[in-house]
């Protein structure tokens, strides 16, 4: 047999190895959007469930530590586990999880029964997030960021709707009506048992070159990627407090220093999120073209000036930094996602899990914390002091220059 005989299986096996399959990245996005619209239904319901069950603040705190740490503290445990074994058809299972915890939450008829639904509903979006997240990567075709990119940007637009919809139909209907909800998740999990049969019968090839198995696997010592991760893990910290306090203050921040109505204030943050959302698209494709580290250096470090100038701006110039804010902050996450992914080859799962499970657990952390801070001093300070939290990206300089090292692999 030639040498020509025997390169020709490895090239068709290395380009189906790479074709990008749109119509699962698509699908999966939706099935984000299914699922984080879901999981923002229960914050959305606690004025509801305060007067229904005559709870008092700590126990919508517990509420939500409740959800919080079954939606954050589980995913890297999931991420190791399917690692190991995986289990195509674990995002249907997951989604039952979040369909039960709804019917429980419409017909809870206690606070106990409550904690019980808010956390099945949270081990849902435990078992969904890493998997889903290694779907986004099978399908990507090697264009990583930019499919990362697009499975975020279905979380962002569920995270929007979803509070809507329990404007128009919970509130004006009752807590009863949560059941309707339960519609969606077994939509959802249709669309998640069509994934796993994809998920099923992809398989990565088994053949590989030796420059394609060195070039996944970049030549660093295992302390270097463990401070690497660490780093990335403290960018996450600042990116999802300073994000704390746009989703959970922003509001009050326009209406204490602009006097704003609740509704005009209501406008100016879906002006932000809206930026959040194009930010969140951009930063994957980018990534993938200039490098990760750069884009990681831009989102983080690069928007320290805008968030800075925030505080002091009149009303106009808030409204024109917080676009700006959104559309560089928002395109970290997909970049640092995948860079991780790419410091810890065959760890998708565990990545992930680890990842979104600690953006969770910040983003509630920090919002319990800056309202502490709120409530000790104002709101107008907790901006002053959220402002300087980008500057922490000064730590990506110590990041290694991992797409450098790749190509230098292939050349030789």
């Amino acid at each position: 047999m030639t040498t020509n005989s025997l390169s020709q299986p490895l090239e068709q096996t290395k380009t189906i190895a790479e074709k990008t399959v749109y119509s699962i990245l698509f699908t999966i996005s939706l099935s984000h959007l299914l699922n984080d619209m879901l999981q923002s239904v229960i914050p959305s319901i606690y004025p509801l469930i305060k007067t229904n069950y005559n709870l008092s603040f700590s126990d919508i705190g517990l509420v939500t530590l409740t959800y919080q740490l079954t939606a954050s503290l589980l995913q890297p445990f999931v991420g190791m586990y399917t690692d190991k074994k995986p289990k195509p058809y674990s995002l249907s299972i997951g989604m039952g999880f979040t369909l039960v915890g709804l019917l429980c939450l419409a017909k809870a008829p206690g606070f106990y029964w409550i904690l019980l639904s808010v956390g099945l509903i949270g081990v849902g979006s435990s078992i969904f997030h890493p998997e889903s997240s290694r779907v986004a990567h099978m399908a990507s075709g090697g264009k990583r960021g930019m499919a990362q990119s697009l499975f975020q940007l279905g979380g962002n637009a569920g995270s929007a709707i979803g509070p809507l919809l329990a404007a128009l139909i919970v509130v004006p209907f009752g807590q009863g009506s949560v059941m309707w909800f339960s519609l969606v998740a077994l939509l959802a999990i249709i669309i998640l048992y069509y994934i796993g049969n994809w998920y099923k019968g992809a398989s990565t090839p088994k053949i590989k070159t030796a420059a394609t198995q060195r070039a996944g696997h970049p030549t660093l010592s295992a302390n270097r990627v463990a401070i690497s991760l660490g780093i990335l893990i403290v960018l996450i910290f600042s990116k999802y407090f300073y994000l704390a306090s746009m989703t959970s203050y922003y509001t009050f921040f326009l209406m204490g220093k602009f006097h704003l109505s609740v509704q005009s204030s209501q406008i100016h943050l879906f002006i932000f999120l809206g930026a959040v959302a194009a930010g969140t698209m951009a930063g994957g494709p980018l990534g993938d073209r200039f490098g990760r580290k750069y884009i990681i250096w831009i989102s983080i470090l690069g928007v320290a000036p805008f968030t800075m100038m925030l505080p002091y701006a009149s009303l106009f110039w808030t409204t024109i930094l917080s676009v700006i804010i959104g559309l560089i902050i928002s395109s970290a996450f997909s970049a640092i996602l995948v860079y991780a992914q790419e410091l810890v080859p065959g760890k998708v799962g565990t990545i992930a899990g680890l990842f979104f499970g600690f953006a969770f657990g910040m983003g509630g952390l920090g919002s319990a914390i800056l309202g502490k801070l709120a409530d000790n001093t104002s709101i107008n300070y907790v901006f002053q002091v959220c402002a300087y939290l980008p500057l922490i990206g000064i730590l990506t300089a110590f990041l290694p220059n991992i797409e450098a090292k790749k190509k230098m692999v292939l050349k030789s």
